[in-house]
C-alpha cells in the first residue's frame, strides 16, 4: 500500500534554475559617434541572458559594449557559464556572484569575464525582484525613485555647429545637466568648443567634460586649467584609468573635480582608485562591473568614502540603482539608445530628473519587435 502525503516544494526545487538562454544583438547608431579613444561607433552590441527557474519564473539580464567584443562576451556566457549555472539556486546572488569570478578567475579576472558576469547577476536580481513583487529602485535601497542626471554626448567628430545644435536638443528635451567629449589633437580647438557650450547652455546649466583617457598627464593639466573659467562640474578620464598616481597629480594642479569608473571592472580597482586618484566621482557602469551585486558594492565604497557614485551608459537599468542611493550624483543618459528598444524609454520629470521605473523587476524589458531584425546569434 502506498501512502500518499501533501508534501510542498521547497524553496531550492523552486529557485533551481532549469534553462539559460543567451542572445546576442548587433544594433546599428543613426549616426556614426566618435570619441578620443574608441575611434568611430556605428553600432553597440546588446548581449541577453535569460534565466528561468524551475517553478517557470524568468529573469532577464543583459550587457552592452561599444561596438566589439560582443561574440566573446557570448561564448563565455554559451559556453562556459550556462553550464555551470544549471541547477544553482537563483535566490543565492551572491554566492553565485563569488562562485562565477573564482570559477574563470584566472583567465578573465575583470576584463569580458566582467561583462558576462554582469548579465547573469541582473538576470537574478530581476529574478528576486519579481519574486518580492518590487520595483529594483525599492529592493536595492529605495532612497528615493528619481535622480539627478545628464545627457552625455559622443560627439568629438560633430563640428561646432552641430554640436551645440546637439547640445540645444538635450535641453529642449528637458536635461538641465551636459557632457561633451574632448581630446582633438588641438586642444585649442577643445577649449573654444568647452567655450561655445557654456556661452550657449548659460551660467545655471551643469557641464562636464570627457577626453576617454587619451591625455598625458601633463596634457590634461595644461587643458583643465585652460577650461577653469567655464565652471566645470568633473573632467572624465583625462588620462589612462590604469595610472590612479597620474590621476593624483592632474587633481593636484587643477581646480575641476575628476571622474572615472567605466573602465574599472572589479570592486578592487575601484578601491586603489579611491584610495590613491583623488576622485572627485566614480562612475560604475553595472554592464562590466559585475552587475547589480558588483555596482552597490562599489556604491557602499563611494559612500563610505563621501564620494557621490555616478554611472555610465545603460541609464534604463541604472536610473533604478541612482534612485535607490542617498549619495547618488548623476546619472548619464547615453548616447547608445539602448532605453529606445525597451518598452519603458527613459522619462525625466518637470525638474529634469530622471524617474526610475515602478514594475516588479529590474525595468527593463526589450521590446522583442525592435530588436529581433539586430539579432545575430542565439541558444
Amino acid at each position: 500500500m502506498s501512502i500518499v502525503t501533501n508534501i510542498k516544494p521547497s524553496m531550492l526545487d523552486v529557485n533551481q534554475i532549469s534553462s539559460v538562454k543567451v542572445e546576442y544583438y548587433q544594433i546599428p547608431l543613426e549616426e556614426v559617434l566618435t570619441d578620443a579613444k574608441h575611434g568611430d561607433h556605428t553600432h553597440f552590441e546588446v548581449l541577453v541572458c535569460k534565466i528561468r527557474c524551475k517553478d517557470g519564473m524568468e529573469g532577464m539580464g543583459y550587457t552592452y559594449t561599444g561596438g566589439k567584443g560582443g561574440r566573446a562576451i557570448y561564448s563565455l556566457l554559451e559556453d562556459e557559464l550556462k553550464p555551470f549555472l544549471m541547477g544553482k539556486d537563483a535566490s543565492r546572488i551572491t554566492q553565485i556572484w563569488e562562485e562565477m569570478g573564482w570559477h574563470l578567475h584566472y583567465v578573465g579576472r575583470g576584463g569580458l569575464l566582467s561583462f558576462a558576469i554582469s548579465a547573469v547577476d541582473i538576470a537574478l536580481w530581476d529574478i528576486h525582484c519579481k519574486r518580492l513583487n518590487l520595483p529594483l529602485w525599492k529592493v536595492a535601497g529605495g532612497a528615493n525613485n528619481t535622480t539627478k542626471c545628464y545627457a552625455g554626448g559622443i560627439d568629438l567628430n560633430f563640428s561646432e555647429e552641430k554640436l551645440l545644435n546637439n547640445i540645444q536638443g538635450y535641453l529642449d528635451r528637458g536635461f538641465n545637466a551636459v557632457k561633451i567629449k574632448v581630446g582633438k589633437e588641438d586642444y585649442s580647438e577643445d577649449v573654444a568648443r568647452v567655450a561655445a557650450v557654456r556661452e550657449l547652455i548659460g551660467k545655471e546649466t551643469t557641464f562636464m567634460v570627457d577626453a576617454n583617457y587619451s591625455l598625458t598627464v601633463e596634457q590634461a593639466i595644461r587643458f583643465g586649467q585652460a577650461i577653469d573659467q567655464y565652471d566645470i562640474t568633473w573632467f572624465e578620464e583625462p588620462t589612462i584609468p590604469d595610472d590612479y598616481q597620474g590621476f593624483a597629480r592632474i587633481a593636484d594642479k587643477i581646480n575641476i573635480p575628476l571622474a572615472m569608473g567605466e573602465n574599472l571592472h572589479t570592486v578592487f580597482e575601484f578601491n586603489y582608485a579611491i584610495q590613491q586618484a583623488k576622485l572627485g566621482f566614480i562612475q560604475p557602469d553595472a554592464s562590466n562591473i559585475g552587475g547589480i551585486t558588483g555596482w552597490l558594492r562599489v556604491a557602499n565604497l563611494a559612500y563610505v568614502n563621501n564620494l557621490p557614485v555616478c554611472t555610465h551608459g545603460m541609464h534604463e537599468l541604472h536610473v533604478s540603482l541612482m534612485a535607490s542611493q542617498p549619495h547618488a550624483g548623476y546619472l548619464e543618459v547615453h548616447s547608445f539608445p539602448i532605453d529606445e528598444y525597451t518598452t519603458s524609454p527613459l522619462k525625466l520629470d518637470e525638474n529634469g530628473r530622471a524617474i526610475a521605473p515602478d514594475i516588479a523587476g529590474t525595468g527593463v524589458v526589450f521590446d522583442d519587435a525592435l530588436v529581433r531584425p539586430h539579432l545575430i546569434k542565439h541558444s
